[in-house]
């Protein structure tokens, strides 16, 4: 079974709907404000622009924000770019990495429509310390 299948299922539904309405060329923060309207519609929790902090042996290091985060569940990192590297793999894989958070969606309006889904079980992260 995948973890938050039917939550990934409904952001990729909206992924394309967006794609398909607005198709490429705008800027990221367009594609967050349209996919934010879509799955509230869906009647997803999704905060956008959320502040996630890093910690290191109990002390914030860092702090970072996702593009959005639903229900609580599934980080989504947006990219309009012609292709996905292996960077903005690492951006959300840290991203997880860094929370209690174990799927994330990296979602590309560049070129093509493309998706990567990812997850980080959490019994694999060292989060000793830290009041995530």
């Amino acid at each position: 079974m995948i973890k938050f299948e039917e939550i990934t299922g409904k952001i990729i539904e909206a992924f394309y709907e967006v794609y398909n309405e607005l198709g490429g060329g705008f800027l990221e923060s367009v594609y967050e404000k349209a996919l934010h309207i879509v799955l509230t519609g869906y009647g997803l929790n999704a905060e956008r622009q959320k502040a996630i902090s890093v910690y290191f042996r109990g002390h914030v290091i860092g702090e970072f924000k996702a593009d959005l985060v639903i229900n609580e569940s599934v980080i989504v990192e947006i990219k309009a770019v012609r292709n996905l590297v292996g960077a903005h793999e690492a951006q959300l894989i840290n991203y997880l990495k860094a929370t209690t958070v174990e799927v994330g969606l990296l979602l590309n309006f560049g070129g093509k429509a493309e998706f990567k889904r990812f997850a980080y079980d959490n019994n694999r992260k060292n989060i000793r310390g830290n009041p995530r």
